[in-house]
């Protein structure tokens, strides 16, 4: 890297070298990262990069809990860009910090910089050694700006980079003994309870407020509007006091919400904000060296809304002291949090300081946000004392963001051989992203039930050169003479659409790999020789191709259609991202059951081979329950489904057994792992259900209802 190279993406907004580290005359580094821990083990991962540059021990590395007093903005952590965006910036700003180390070493012993060398922290000059990092003033040689004249290590003489290291985490978690955002206890706390309406259009007419804060230890009884919450000593009172607060209430309710059995449909009449990508025209033509097609093959594909179902409910705690507000929460975006409570509370930005802690796994814009917004607001109504709010299994499943359902009409001409000539894509879908931070008006839930509310803010899809929102992966990999691709984002959709891992590419992957399978079928081609023929990528192919082998994949052009069947599927995330290919063995009787998933995948540098493994084999699981069961239900007033016995997810008896090989592309630089594996699996669990019936369902979840539709049809 040179002084002309601009700095890595997160370099660019917090240029202080200052604001990434520490070095502690205790003997290690205290390393802060913009991005937070949700159970992905990414501060492992940097963590890896940071004692990598630094040329000290791994154990010597402490990653500080992000937070707006000390940590960099690195905005949200989504996207499977943690890596590319903190990592390539603590691998800048490490690499750095050491040549100013040894600039300052070299300086005081009248030495070349380049004959010395770091072992562990220590600097060596031939076998002596001279200094260390922790015997030097830190504090004032770090405090400067970053600049792109520095060289990181060259891979080859990586020794920590791209092996397993254990994550600090894990035993904690399994033995009990972590510490996660719902078990911080301080002193003076009190407890919170949100009183919801039973609907998202729901109007709060009145209720008995005057009993309930009549009871022993109840601190406070709060509505503003229709947004409504108690404040009691104790957990269980609060819960008590909620509840009773909730039977005397009366609400003006109005039915607003669509039919659930015909969305593909519904999404079809509302209106909408186009996008087109590929082939400007409607109707791609191809070039007059391709041959000419001889017919046209349609099908239409759909997923339904979905919810994270995250198994601990999100919680946070708040202290309201004067004009300052202090947040604890489970966050993916602390700085984004911090700017729309400041706007939903009338605080400045400054006042408020969010600190991130350990919840449940959530995978996309869950109800983080939203609930520290609650234990802000009843704050302020019991100044300091800190108020903790626990949403409860309904609220976490029926007051969260959903996953937005989405409609996909497929057309492909082809040739005489069967070979595509020109592919059309149109999809419609709800946005796919509402995370706070990002508009003039806050996105958290309880700022739209005010009695002066908020504008209740429609979801948005994310830039294209962020990876686009139901547009992510429309634009097929495979190299078509023609292509085009229609996005439809509709507008005044009545439930609340936000982020859900790995936004539109899970359907839109599910769409174009089954069409693929379609496509191949219809030729009399085996399908992993129908995709290799229209793939050019080679990184594309070396998946593929690790993947059938992996399954000793059996080629045939059509399906035997005995219940027991296999199918495949491939996608590089944002067609920018990892490459990740998945073999799925099926058993189809009275339900589906994935029996097996042999899953191939090219992150570029794999930083915690081990992490890679993790975040695939969880995307793919994640990916298995979606496409088998998951799916939001609703009646025209309600949401539905408020327990585990109504929303049904992958239980343990039902994990398939998950085989993955990393395919290692030498030079390539490190890609995010988390999203990556959920299109393709769905896809292949999908055409394995069809090689198993020879039936085709193309509406997700593969449920019997599904199931028995398609064959009918």
């Amino acid at each position: 890297m040179t002084a002309a190279t601009p700095l890595p993406f997160s370099l660019q907004g917090n240029p202080r070298l200052s604001t990434w580290l520490r070095i502690d005359a205790a003997g290690y580094v205290e390393v802060r990262s913009g991005k937070v821990e949700l159970g992905q083990g990414i501060l492992t991962a940097l963590a890896q990069i940071a004692a990598e540059e630094l040329d000290v021990d791994f154990t010597r590395v402490r990653m500080a809990p992000a937070s707006t007093a000390g940590s960099p903005d690195e905005a949200v952590t989504s996207g499977s860009l943690s890596i590319q965006h903190s990592g390539a910036a603590l691998r800048h700003a490490c690499a750095q910090a050491r040549a100013i180390f040894l600039a300052e070493a070299a300086a005081r012993h009248g030495v070349p910089m380049d004959a010395l060398r770091v072992l562990d922290g220590v600097i060596h000059h031939g076998e002596r050694p001279l200094a260390s990092y922790w015997d030097m003033d830190g504090d004032t040689l770090l405090d400067c700006a970053l600049h792109g004249d520095v060289t990181p290590k060259e891979r080859a003489r990586y020794a920590i980079v791209g092996t397993a290291q254990a994550r600090a985490d894990i035993a904690d978690k399994v033995f009990g003994r972590f510490r996660f955002i719902h078990d911080l206890v301080l002193p003076g706390m009190v407890h919170g309870r949100m009183v919801r309406p039973p609907s998202p259009a729901a109007e709060l007419l009145d209720w008995d407020a005057a009993t309930v804060s009549g009871w022993k230890g109840v601190v406070a009884v709060v509505r503003d509007g229709s947004l409504a919450g108690v404040i009691a000593d104790t957990e269980s009172l609060a819960e008590r006091a909620a509840a009773a607060l909730a039977a005397s209430a009366r609400w003006r309710e109005s039915p607003t919400l669509p039919d659930a059995d015909a969305l593909p449909a519904w999404l079809k009449t509302l209106p909408t904000v186009d996008l087109r990508l590929g082939d400007a025209g409607e109707n791609p033509r191809p070039s007059d060296a391709t041959a000419p097609a001889t017919r046209t093959l349609r099908a239409a594909y759909s997923k339904p809304f979905i919810k994270h179902g995250s198994i601990g409910p999100s919680c946070a705690v708040a202290l309201a002291q004067g004009a300052n507000l202090e947040v604890w929460s489970h966050t993916q975006g602390i700085f984004n949090l911090r700017k729309d409570l400041s706007l939903a509370l009338g605080l400045a930005e400054s006042a408020i300081v969010v600190r991130h802690m350990q919840g449940a796994g959530c995978y996309g814009h869950n109800g983080a946000d939203d609930v520290a917004f609650d234990a802000a607001w009843l704050a302020g109504h019991c100044a300091g004392r800190p108020v903790r709010v626990q949403w409860s299994r309904a609220d976490e499943l029926n007051w969260s963001p959903l996953g937005p359902a989405m409609s996909m009409a497929l057309q492909a001409d082809v040739d005489a051989r069967g070979q595509v000539t020109a592919w059309r894509h149109e999809l419609w879908s709800p946005g796919h992203g509402l995370r706070p931070g990002r508009a003039a008006s806050p996105t958290l839930l309880g700022s739209w039930y005010l009695a002066s509310p908020f504008e209740r803010l429609a979801s948005v899809d994310a830039p294209r050169a962020a990876g686009g929102g139901a547009d992510r992966n429309a634009e097929p990999i495979y190299r078509f003479p023609a292509s085009s691709v229609v996005c439809h984002r509709v507008l005044d959709v009545p439930m609340r659409t936000s982020s859900l891992r790995a936004l539109g590419a899970y359907g839109n992957v599910f769409a174009i790999e089954s069409f693929m399978d379609e496509l191949a079928h219809a030729a009399g081609v085996d399908p992993l020789a129908y995709r290799l023929a229209h793939l050019q990528d080679p990184r594309g192919i070396a998946v593929l191709e690790k993947a059938a082998a992996m399954a000793q994949w059996p080629s045939r052009s059509g399906p035997p259609g005995e219940g027991q069947g296999r199918g495949m599927g491939f996608a590089r995330y944002k067609n920018t991202g990892a490459y990740c290919a998945v073999v799925a063995d099926v058993d189809v009787q009275e339900r589906v059951r994935v029996r097996r998933l042999w899953i191939a995948v090219d992150v570029g540098l794999a930083i915690n081979p081990d992490g890679v493994r993790q975040q695939i084999e969880g995307g793919a699981l994640q990916a298995v329950s979606w496409t088998l069961m998951e799916s939001a239900r609703f009646d025209r007033m309600r949401m539905l489904g408020d327990n585990w016995e109504h929303y049904p997810m992958l239980r343990f008896p039902d994990v398939p057994e998950v085989d993955i090989a990393i395919v290692q592309d030498a030079g390539g630089d490190p890609l995010g792992a988390g999203e990556t594996s959920l299109g393709p699996t769905a896809a292949a669990i999908g055409n394995a259900v069809f090689d198993a019936l020879g039936v085709r369902v193309r509406d997700l979840p593969l449920t019997f209802e599904n199931i028995t539709h398609a064959m009918q049809a």
